[in-house]
């Protein structure tokens, strides 16, 4: 599954505050899980906490991928996240992360959450894709940069 199918305008989310690892993926379960009643808070935080144990989804380059998978998930949703302030999420570089790409698939779909992972990881490989999601100053900029640099 591509990028900019997973997402819409109001998954994406630009200068979210956070201050903690912890704070933000606590964050965006409140806000996945506002948006999609069917999967409870402290499910998807439970999800992504746990997947965060097993090793950080801090790629490097100011990029995390935080993701899992869930039970009551009808579908694949994602959540492309510009911090205002980047905080430290354990990268394998050691650099603080400021763009996040949150992933919440069903949990029979575990293929298209691999090719997913890595569509997504490739895209945010791409220096000049960081450059401009980096400039990016409210969501519609930042929905219309992934949108743009990823057809």
């Amino acid at each position: 599954m591509l990028v900019q199918e997973l997402l819409t305008p109001s998954s994406t989310l630009c200068g979210l505050e956070g201050g903690s690892k912890k704070r933000i993926l606590e964050k965006a379960a409140e806000i996945i899980s506002d948006q999609h009643p069917e999967m409870e808070a402290a499910c998807i935080f439970n999800g992504l906490h746990s997947r965060e144990k097993l090793g950080s989804t801090g790629i490097g380059d100011g990029v995390a991928i935080p993701h899992c998978r869930l039970e009551n998930c009808q579908d694949a949703t994602g959540y492309l996240i510009k911090l205002e302030v980047p905080v430290d999420f354990d990268a394998i570089d050691n650099q603080p992360v400021d763009l996040l790409f949150v992933l919440v698939v069903p949990e029979d779909a575990t293929s298209e959450h691999l090719q997913t992972l890595a569509s997504v990881a490739e895209l945010f490989s791409q220096e000049s894709m960081r450059i401009k999601l980096r400039q990016a100053e409210d969501n519609t900029a930042l929905f219309d940069t992934v949108c743009q640099m990823s057809s």
